[in-house]
């Protein structure tokens, strides 16, 4: 087993951090931004959890099959590394997350105030 699994990389990137805008920016604008960031930050890392999981089954199964091929076989690049990949993305978009969720609140609070006091 050679390689990263890019499409799944790809997918990391793209679907968990818009569902969780998805989910969260609705109960940020209704004045909820911790559990519009706890929604989002659990919806990032339940994907990144879920994607490590399936990587662990991927190199689980091609070790089996080495081994009752009667070989030894490492995936390159090891399993760590894998992880490591799926569990940085996720907290990176967590990070951008909560970024933008301080955007979105400072917008709505300066909505509440006239503009001659901004």
């Amino acid at each position: 087993m050679v390689g990263l699994s890019w499409r799944w990389i790809a997918l990391m990137l793209v679907v968990p951090p818009a569902a969780a805008l998805l989910a969260a920016v609705p109960l940020w604008r209704e004045k909820y931004p911790i559990f519009g960031n706890l929604v989002g930050t659990f919806i990032i890392l339940a994907s990144a959890l879920a994607l490590i999981m399936r990587e662990y089954a991927v190199i689980d199964r091609v070790t089996r099959a080495c081994l009752e091929a009667g070989t030894t076989c490492w995936p390159q690049p090891s399993a760590f590394a894998r992880y490591a990949i799926y569990t940085g993305v996720g907290f990176v978009e967590v990070f951008a997350l909560f970024l933008y969720s301080l955007r979105v609140e400072r917008k709505i609070r300066d909505r509440d105030y006239a503009p001659e006091w901004r």
